[in-house]
């Protein structure tokens, strides 16, 4: 096994508060024998706070007609991946997306139409609950990918002749995924996210390189010349305009599956962009139209980028 995958595997390992492991199984046992591995994430990860927070975790399934039979769920979740439900277990609540291990293997490669999967994998992680042995060898090879595309993604945006350091290239790489979103975060999240665990991260960041510069002996290249600027550069511009399209139309897809998504949103800005931001009842009718008001004055504000 490969050092980065070394790392990630005793990442993933590493115990969590008891209540988080019993609301995974809980997630779990709603999918029955489609349910391949339960992961956590963000920033509830990260604070260790629970109460009065909403959790983030993501279910990945062996295939999406396994998960929900025939239902119009599997296309949704086919053709615009991940499916996003609430869920709630004694006392805490989370949302959970839901993703097949073959999509959930390929978004967090460089081929990926958005950043949303490999840009929060490249962070810290939990397998909170795996089916098998099988299913954790899975995640593992899937969560690789995250950070190598990550520095793919930017070596060729750091500047030359500016001298910096392993855990600046983690903090760059961030502030581009973020850019590549329509996020309620501040503008200074990126590097936060990064200046929480910087040792994490300066750990994860040598086996990264050499992951890459393995990957590269074998394809006949040479380290760090994974593309030219101009192409990264055109990437990058091609991954915010589907980032933010991708967004609005999870966000309409959402309000079919999501219960009380609107109020979520609304939460969400106001915790991260310091807003007040009340939903109005003729939203709640329409949430589609409703939050797609909201996003306007956002943008305005800063608050999303």
């Amino acid at each position: 096994m490969s050092e980065l995958k070394t790392l990630i595997a005793q990442e993933l390992a590493q115990p969590v508060d008891g209540r988080v492991t019993a609301f995974a199984a809980a997630i779990a046992a709603q999918y029955g024998e489609a349910s391949r591995a339960v992961l956590f994430y963000g920033s509830c990860l990260r604070s260790t706070e629970l109460d009065g927070q909403m959790l983030d975790f993501y279910l990945i399934v062996s295939d999406y007609e396994a998960a929900y039979g025939k239902s119009w769920l599997v296309r949704a979740n086919r053709r615009l991946p991940p499916n996003v439900f609430p869920a709630e277990h004694d006392g805490l609540v989370a949302k959970v997306a839901v993703l097949s291990e073959s999509d959930f293997h390929k978004l967090n490669r460089i081929g990926a139409s958005a950043v949303s999967v490999w840009a929060r994998f490249a962070q810290p992680s939990r397998l909170v609950w795996q089916a098998d042995e099988a299913a954790q060898v899975r995640a593992v090879e899937a969560i690789e990918g995250a950070s190598i595309t990550l520095f793919d993604m930017t070596f060729p945006m750091m500047n030359i002749d500016t001298k910096y350091n392993i855990v600046d290239l983690w903090k760059r790489g961030f502030e581009l995924t973020y850019g590549a979103e329509l996020r309620a975060e501040r503008k200074d999240r990126s590097g936060s996210v990064v200046d929480s665990d910087p040792e994490r991260y300066a750990r994860f960041g040598p086996a990264v390189l050499a992951a890459i510069a393995a990957r590269d002996e074998v394809e006949g290249k040479k380290l760090k010349i994974v593309a030219s600027r101009d192409a990264v550069e055109k990437r990058w511009r091609q991954l915010r305009r589907n980032g933010k399209l991708l967004t609005l139309a999870r966000l309409a897809k959402a309000s079919a599956t999501y219960a009380g998504g609107i109020d979520y949103l609304a939460w969400k800005i106001n915790r991260h962009a310091g807003t007040d931001y009340v939903i109005k009842p003729w939203q709640r009718k329409w949430p589609i139209l409703g939050a797609l008001v909201m996003l306007p004055r956002l943008i305005a504000g800063g608050a999303i980028k």
